[in-house]
């Protein structure tokens, strides 16, 4: 695997990260450590959580995540893992924090709250990179940088980051952080994957333009570029398959992951991982690590058995043949998520 600098900070993170959501629900502890394990001894550094995870958000299970996590880094050296968590934003169209009740946003009391939590559950002293989980842009982010900043210099935390975040306010906190004299956001962590390419129409001229570096997630697509919800099947225990019986914001999301044009894209870049020799998983998250403007790719698994196509792209570059029949694919279905 490769290794970037997190934006313009000090911090060099492998080019795959571990995703943590599904711990504590789908994935039980022990097969949660034996996952990160084998990650740890593959020589992935990176590892990401969230004090709202596991999901589909619930107050029943509501920061089990990163205690699993945090009992996992008790056994390796603390300085070998970038440990990444966020902070919960406002509740955004089908994401709502069970945390303190649902009222959630980005100003000072919400923010110190939330990271003395993670710190305690994931049971160490700093966090390498803290984040904005959704953006609050009702919240003035003078405020949202200047305790960020607090928590920089107090040494709780190492760099910040956002998630979810738009063109317009990745700029304003940028803008608000050099008026201020403030610590900036080093990284963007937003949706990107062949299913998903919206990002490389704005906010991947500002990452280049502005030394942001997006840790980008769901590469596989939330599974779907895996090729499992193909010709209408819903396999089992799949989160999908269980969000799409759900009832509001997760079977919003779910369709837009699952429907009749993604899932044709899908067909076609199977057909492309076929003639390459590797499989759909494979050629979704190598393509995914192979952008300027991306510093690591998050995958994550439910089952141990689920990392090998994942470790098969870890070197892996595809070659411009590829490339080229890839975006042929995303010039004749475009935007197939929405």
């Amino acid at each position: 695997m490769q290794t970037h600098r997190l934006g313009k900070s000090a911090i060099t993170v492998t080019d795959i990260c571990m995703g943590t959501m599904t711990f504590g629900n789908q994935t039980d502890e022990a097969e949660a450590h034996r996952i990160l394990d084998r990650c740890f001894d593959f020589g992935i550094n990176f590892y990401d959580t969230a004090e709202g995870y596991p999901v589909p958000p619930d107050t029943k299970w509501v920061g089990r995540t990163e205690e699993i996590v945090g009992r996992w880094m008790k056994t390796k050296p603390r300085d070998a893992i970038i440990m990444a968590t966020k902070v919960s934003g406002p509740s955004h169209v089908w994401f709502r924090s069970p945390k303190r009740s649902g009222m959630t946003a980005l100003d000072r009391r919400n923010i110190i709250t939330a990271v003395e939590d993670s710190l305690r559950k994931l049971q160490t002293d700093y966090i390498d990179l803290y984040q904005t989980h959704w953006p609050d842009h009702d919240t003035s982010y003078d405020e949202t940088m200047e305790v960020l900043d607090e928590l920089v210099r107090e040494g709780k935390v190492r760099v910040t980051g956002c998630s979810n975040e738009t063109s317009w306010g990745l700029m304003k906190s940028i803008a608000a952080a050099e008026r201020l004299g403030t610590v900036r956001y080093q990284t963007i962590q937003n949706n990107f994957s062949l299913n998903n390419r919206r990002f490389e129409d704005e906010l991947a001229q500002v990452c280049r333009k502005e030394g942001v570096s997006l840790i980008l997630y769901s590469p596989i697509a939330g599974g779907v570029l895996s090729g499992k919800y193909q010709a209408g099947a819903r396999p089992d225990g799949a989160r999908f398959s269980r969000y799409l019986g759900m009832e509001g914001r997760q079977q919003v999301m779910a369709k837009r992951f699952v429907n009749e044009r993604s899932l044709a894209s899908t067909e076609r870049f199977m057909a492309i991982a076929a003639e390459a020799g590797i499989s759909a998983t494979t050629l979704a998250v190598a393509w995914s690590k192979q952008h300027d403007f991306v510093a690591s790719t998050i995958v994550g698994v439910t089952r141990e058995d689920q990392l090998e196509d994942i470790f098969a792209a870890g070197d892996l570059i595809l070659s411009d043949e590829v490339l080229k029949a890839i975006d042929k694919v995303s010039k004749e279905i475009r935007y197939p998520m929405g």
